[in-house]
């Protein structure tokens, strides 16, 4: 059995979601959070128990937090499978410990040839029912296109002509693939470096959702002030792998509602048609 295009749409069980203190300070740290002043700033997000200050959880934090069921698309080769897109939208502030429900859903399948396109949504609402986060990944399976179905629209995404407006980085510790792993992705691409030579790589890299998050980081400490309250959304597409141990940096371009930016390696692109909005 291959991709099944006839999925789309369709809508799965809903399922409980929790979370603790400890995963979302485990988060934190994977993320990098507190690594240069590690008793000051983002004391907020690496500890529970500092005097007069409540823990916060990052919102990039929803993409490690589960889903609700999700329904079968198919059959295939796991190893075909790429994360190329990331997509995240906050309707409240996560707490830093909870509950919620998840419930999943398959979006828009599209034929790219020689590989399909398939996104995955979530939509968690709180204990109560009220929107609380969406997530939409988009996974590229190669070998999968080919039925002559919808290619999907094109990008409008263009890069502005002229030099950002914000630039905000962090430099990435040489174990960070190590620590973002406890966040549930135990992937040995990320850490055992017989397995990542296989894969054509010199050593373990960082995890796309692991430079997503620090991405996050420099947007929420840039143009929201550190405040949590004022993240909406941040979404685009993972354009190159990262290792362990170098810096990334957010180029941003501030444009009418939203914020375009690209997350960069010196000059090399790793996550790039990004969007970003307040909320």
């Amino acid at each position: 059995m291959a991709i099944n295009p006839e999925a789309a749409g369709t809508v799965g069980e809903p399922r409980e979601i929790s979370w603790t203190s400890t995963d979302s300070l485990l988060y934190a740290l994977g993320v990098g959070a507190g690594q240069t002043d590690p008793t000051g700033f983002e004391l907020e997000f690496t500890t529970e128990n500092s005097q007069g200050i409540d823990q916060l959880a990052f919102p990039t934090q929803v993409v490690v937090m589960g889903t609700g069921g999700m329904p079968d698309f198919g059959d295939f080769n796991l190893a075909a499978l790429l994360h190329g897109e990331q997509h995240i939208q906050l309707h409240q502030t996560v707490p830093a410990a909870g509950k919620a429900v998840g419930r999943g859903n398959v979006g828009d399948i599209y034929d790219k040839g020689k590989a399909a396109l398939v996104y995955i949504e979530t939509e968690v609402t709180d204990t109560e029912g009220s929107p609380l986060w969406t997530s939409r990944s988009g996974l590229f399976i190669s070998g999968e296109g080919g039925w002559g179905g919808d290619r999907g629209p094109s990008t409008t995404w263009q890069l502005p002509d002229r030099p950002a407006d914000e630039i905000s980085g962090y430099d990435t510790r040489s174990d960070q693939a190590l620590l973002y792993r406890l966040n549930g992705d135990r992937n040995p691409l990320h850490s055992d470096p017989t397995f990542a030579a296989m894969a054509g790589f010199d050593r373990p890299i960082l995890h796309g959702l692991c430079t997503f998050g620090v991405t996050g980081r420099a947007l929420l400490h840039t143009l929201c002030d550190s405040d949590v309250d004022h993240f909406g959304s941040m979404g685009g597409r993972f354009k190159s792998p990262v290792l362990p141990g170098e810096r990334l940096d957010v180029h941003m371009w501030n444009e009418a509602e939203q914020v375009l930016f690209q997350t960069r390696v010196g000059d090399r692109v790793v996550f790039d048609t990004g969007v970003f909005t307040k909320r």
